[in-house]
Parts: C-alpha cells; structure tokens; sequence
C-alpha cells in the first residue's frame, strides 16, 4: 500500500501554460505511459474556454483517446457549469473545482469573486451528484502574488464552505510558490481535523525552491496527498511568477530514499521526463533525471601512478 499518494497533473497544470501546443496523440501517448507507471490519479486535462487556455482545447479528444486502467481515477478541471458538462460527457471520473482564497486573483483567474465561485459550484454539485466525486481546491491557500500571505482563519472558512456542498476531496494550493515549511505544517495541522487525511490533497509549486521541504512539513503533520508534474513543468497563466509545480520523478525519488511507499515505477518517470523536452521545445525544471538516483553509481576514476 502507498504511504505517499501522488496525482500527476503534467498533462493539465503543466501544459496548460506551455507556449508551443503539444500535439494530442502526444498527450494520449503520455497519459496511456503514466497510467502503466502506477499512478492511482491522473489530471488528464482542463474543460475551459479554448480562448484562455488554447493549449487544453482538445480535453474532450484526449479523453476520448486514452486508454483507461483499472483502479486509476482521471480528473478534469473545470471552471463552471458548462465545463462540468463537458466534463461528464467525456467520461471523467473526477472533476476538479477551484476558487482563489484572494479575491484578486480569483477576479483575474474567473473573472468573478470567490464567492460568487463558490455559488456557482453549488450549481455544478446539483448537475454532477451521484455521477462522479467531486475535488475542491483552495487556489492561494499559502500566498498572494497580489495581496499577500492569506489570514488562516479565511482559508479554513472557504474549506468549510466547500464541505458544506459535499464535496469527496478538497486541495490546499500553493499557486505561485509562496509557501514554506513552517506556514505548511500549521495549516495542514488546522486543515487535517476537517478534511481528513484521506481526503485532504496538497498542491506545491517549487517556484522559490520550497517545493519538496513542504510536502515533507505536510508529510510530517500527516497528510498523504500530492499533486506533482512531471519534469517539474506547470505554472497558472493569471499569477505572475508561478512556475513549475513540483516535479514528480524528484518526489517519488525522495520517497523512495526515505523509505515511503508511492507504488510508481520510478525508472518509467525518468525516462518520460527525459522525453520531455523533445515535446515541449525547452529544458525542463527536474533533478534526478539530469543527475540520475542518489545510487546510480559512477566507474572509480583510474588510479593515477605513485
């Protein structure tokens, strides 16, 4: 059993703000490789307007296309009502919701307040109980680019609003990187009694290089739950700042070394992180595939003569 659960959301979180489109056979081809890599929960993709996000115009094809695995639960992302159908239709198993804690950003990001989000997920729960679960996320949980570090407090009410709709699952999201390890521990410790461990999932961003530090303070404090990318790819097109998620083969690798179950294949992410750039046209953030596991030990250099 996993001690660590970890969802990929390269194809959606990390693509999204990629410049060149990856191309949809491309995306199937990754999705089909990392659902045989182990993964439990894949964020296949976004149903927003193609006009915002052009590079995820082809959810429903990419759903439409992968081939699905016993036991793997596929999410979309959905901003609205109309996504939220979109979404059922093209068969996710999970739909993912989000509003800002900032009210600037979820006005640059929705067009709207968190409130008025909010209410409109009220709206989506009616359209889609009984059919898929439901994931909330707390966009800005940790930080602002905007206005700042949020009050505790207004985090914790948003949560609850969100449990009093009934959502199965609810994310803490560190959207452009401002978190550190102490700030996580507190709040994860605050979070945790409501959401519980299993339902409780954590969104880092490694933008100021905290990224791994927090999933281990939120580890510490007992949650379970990680969203990650591939490659350390991703980023949100309406925060300045927010670079890349944290990297999934790089989690995975200090799992492993700390002993923590994650049920992946470690050597498959390694070598679809490699392919990475090939598909995005760019390096990419990750560690271990460019240094390769702490033991992949190298030749002893020759002796030199006395």
């Amino acid at each position: 059993m996993s001690e660590i659960i970890i969802q990929e959301v390269a194809t959606r979180d990390g693509f999204q703000i990629e410049p060149v489109f990856v191309p949809t056979d491309e995306k199937i081809r990754l999705i089909d490789v990392l659902s045989a890599a182990g993964f439990s929960r894949i964020e296949v993709s976004s149903f927003v307007s193609p006009k915002a996000v052009p590079a995820l115009a082809d959810a429903a094809e990419v759903f439409a296309g992968i081939a699905r695995r016993p036991g793997t639960v596929y999410v979309a992302l959905v901003p609205n009502p109309k996504g939220a159908e979109r979404a059922l239709a093209a068969g996710a198993d999970e739909i993912n919701l989000v509003a800002s804690v900032s009210e600037t950003h979820n006005r640059a990001n929705m067009g709207m307040t968190p409130e008025a989000s909010i209410r409109g997920f009220a709206s989506i729960m009616e359209t889609v109980r009984g059919q898929v679960s439901v994931n909330a996320t707390a966009a800005t949980a940790f930080g602002c680019p905007f206005e700042g570090i949020e009050p505790e407090d207004k985090v914790l009410a948003q949560v609850e609003r969100y449990l009093s709709l009934g959502v199965d699952g609810v994310t803490l999201a560190d959207t452009t990187g401002m978190a550190n390890p102490r700030q996580v521990a507190r709040l994860v410790a605050r979070v945790l009694p409501l959401v519980g461990a299993e339902r409780l999932t954590l969104h880092f961003h490694n933008t100021r290089g905290c990224g791994l530090a927090n999933v281990l303070a939120a580890y510490d404090s007992g949650a379970r739950r990680f969203d990650a990318a591939l490659g350390g790819l991703g980023g949100c097109p309406f925060a300045p700042g927010a670079t890349g998620n944290i990297c999934t083969e790089d989690l995975v690798s200090m799992a492993e070394e700390m002993g923590l179950a994650t049920g992946l294949d470690l050597d498959a992410l390694l070598a679809l992180a490699r392919d990475l750039p090939r598909l995005v046209g760019h390096d990419v953030p990750g560690q271990v595939a460019k240094a390769g596991r702490p033991l992949d030990l190298h030749p002893t250099p020759p002796l030199k003569a006395a």
